[in-house]
């Protein structure tokens, strides 16, 4: 392939979801995507992101990022190149494509590349990068954002119906520990029951009122994972819950609310926090809020941020996961005319 040659965003998509890359996966696919840009006339760098201890991978994984030789980028397009589990392999039909990826977030790449390089053909000054780990703890973008391209704008690229974002939600994420007495459950005084904590505590997270937004809607809470106890006829121990709260505004307080609720009965551990972002409209184009969190707020330094991408977010994560087609082809010149707005 020649850097002449018109790009079809269908066969890159095609190409990026045929190869799997799970979180702690992105390897491969990077290499791909390396060899692919630097074969279409970009200046490529691939930058090593390190496997967190909790990975059971031992590979390498990669950000890379693409522009043109001693340029300075005006606008970067920017999206992840890590999907969730499970893989689910590409598939398509004469409207669809199907796979783990297709939407969240290879449709996507596919199509920034697309615009990239009918801008770069234009004369724009543009870069592209892509980033590794986005799905768990935006590792990827927390390292791109120690050596930023000196970029006025970025366009993040996540599943918004090629609308563009408002805001998106940010996210707390907490695990909550209870601690008891192990004993025989046909002699509960003997034990304290971690388990009976921890419902008391999860009771209480679930009435809690928390902070709404007029533009942005609801926070909202999900009790993603329990864990405790040994058996039926055992008083545990030791029990915990994994929580999710989708934030609309400061953490601080849906922080003292958990803390709150978790007083005397439960530990508080906070474990991430993506904060709430405000986003820029560009006049014509259809609007959205995004309830999920992005690479966004680890990417800083990397200009005035938008958010926008074809596919649904509702089918990302789930075994449903497709992108039509036409969408994916409609997205190319809805970059290149956001592009083209920012900078003129």
């Amino acid at each position: 392939m020649t850097e002449s040659s018109a790009l079809d965003p269908i066969q890159l998509a095609r190409q990026l979801c045929e190869i799997e890359s799970t979180t702690y996966h992105e390897g491969a696919v990077g290499d791909f995507l390396a060899g692919f840009l630097a074969g279409r006339g970009w200046q490529v760098e691939k930058t090593p992101v390190e496997q967190p201890a909790e990975s059971a991978a031992g590979g390498a994984r990669w950000n890379v990022y693409a522009g043109l030789a001693g340029q300075t980028p005006d606008l970067v397009f920017s999206t992840h190149m890590d999907t969730t589990p499970p893989y689910i392999p590409f598939s398509e039909d004469a409207e669809f494509l199907y796979g783990r990826g297709v939407c969240d977030a290879k449709g996507i790449l596919a199509a920034q590349v697309a615009a990239g390089e009918a801008l770069r053909a234009a004369g724009f000054r543009v870069g592209l990068l892509f980033v590794s780990g986005e799905e768990r703890d935006s590792a990827g973008a927390k390292a791109a954002n120690l050596a930023p391209k000196g970029s006025r704008f970025l366009i993040n690229g996540e599943p918004t119906d090629n609308r563009l974002a408002l805001a998106s939600k940010g996210a707390l994420r907490a695990v909550i520990r209870a601690n008891g007495k192990m004993a025989h459950s046909a002699y509960p005084e003997l034990g304290d029951s971690a388990v009976h904590k921890l419902v008391q505590v999860l009771g209480r997270l679930l009435a809690l009122e928390l902070p709404v937004s007029e533009d942005a809607g609801p926070s909202t809470l999900n009790i993603g994972q329990i864990q405790g106890g040994y058996a039926p006829n055992v008083i545990a121990d030791k029990a915990e819950a994994q929580v999710l709260v989708r934030l609309v505004g400061d953490a601080a307080p849906v922080r003292a609310a958990l803390q709150e609720a978790c007083a005397g009965l439960a530990e508080v551990d906070f474990t991430l926090e993506i904060p709430f972002v405000r986003l820029r409209a560009v006049p014509g184009l259809p609007t959205m809020i995004a309830k999920f969190t992005t690479d966004i707020p680890q990417l800083s330094r990397w200009g005035e941020p938008l958010l926008l991408g074809p596919g649904s977010i509702h089918v990302a994560h789930t075994p449903q996961e497709k992108l039509a087609k036409k969408e994916l082809l409609e997205a190319v010149p809805l970059y290149i005319r956001v592009a083209k707005q920012l900078l003129a």
